[in-house]
């Protein structure tokens, strides 16, 4: 039987296909159907759900102890979603935009590193980590889901961004191109930015309650993860606030959904390394 890691990597080398095809649909300028891609991420999607069903029966939990798991948990909603939004032909093209963040968080799941004071990002398991209750992994769950709305609403400012630029220089392309119009890439971006956020809310309720529920206590001083959940939800209720009394749109709208998501990318797991009660 192929065990959970196995079948992670096999839905990274489909990432790693999709991201190939995805080369050939940009090349066209998007003047090409990508249900082919669509099927690449559905047999993604497969594998990945089975190393996250493998796992989880193993542990008898949501699979979210380590970063390793953190990652496949929260790429494979964002897949997941994908697969949903992607029923309407015309936005099968935002998995054009995920497939290369896909396949870098899944090579930086699977990748060893030595430099770590633990085997890697996937230590082995030993006893279950101090949080224990269903409260805990729907706070750790939820928390991920919202980093995952995070991520679709990135892919889909690159999506308004290339259209943008389609439209100022080549308005041929532009009108001719399977990818939606301007106003609804920029409302994509909208809803999926408030759907990330109203999760993470959810995720930071639940935290402090169970938090509360074990310690008695609702914030451990200094936590460096707890903080840094802290900004990066007040910097998307900042960012949704100045969109709607349109201070930020368009382009700049676009363009900070991408470098919101690609911040929270890249200090997620320092973080959470550093963090007390979130590393095991």
């Amino acid at each position: 039987m192929l065990t959970d890691r196995q079948f992670f990597l096999f839905a990274v080398l489909l990432y790693a296909a999709s991201s190939v095809y995805s080369v050939f649909l940009w090349r066209k300028s998007f003047q090409r159907d990508d249900f082919i891609n669509y099927l690449l991420l559905a047999l993604a999607f497969a594998c990945h759900t089975t190393a996250i069903f493998k796992r989880g029966f193993i542990l008898n939990q949501c699979p979210v102890y380590n970063i390793y798991e953190a990652t496949t948990f929260f790429t494979w909603f964002i897949v997941l979603a994908y697969l949903i939004i992607g029923l309407w032909p015309r936005f099968r093209f935002l998995g054009v935009f995920l497939t290369p963040m896909l396949l870098a968080a899944g090579v930086f799941a699977l990748m060893p590193y030595p430099f770590l004071p633990e085997p890697w990002l996937d230590p082995p398991h030993g006893p279950l980590p101090e949080f224990k209750g269903g409260l805990k992994s729907f706070h750790a769950s939820v928390s991920l889901l919202a980093y995952g709305g995070f991520g679709l609403a990135c892919a889909a400012g690159l999506m308004f961004l290339t259209q943008e630029k389609n439209l100022k220089q080549r308005k041929l392309n532009a009108v001719m191109s399977l990818l939606p119009s301007i106003s609804r890439l920029e409302l994509a971006v909208t809803r999926l930015t408030f759907t990330g956020w109203a999760l993470l809310t959810m995720g930071l309720i639940t935290g402090v309650l169970y938090l509360h529920e074990q310690r008695s206590k609702y914030t451990p001083e200094g936590d460096p993860k707890i903080i840094w959940s802290g900004a990066v939800w007040a910097f998307y209720l900042v960012v949704l606030l100045a969109h709607k009394q349109r201070k930020l749109t368009g382009r700049r709208f676009a363009s900070v959904a991408i470098g919101g998501f690609v911040f929270v990318a890249l200090t997620f797991w320092v973080t959470n390394l550093l963090s007390p009660i979130h590393h095991r």
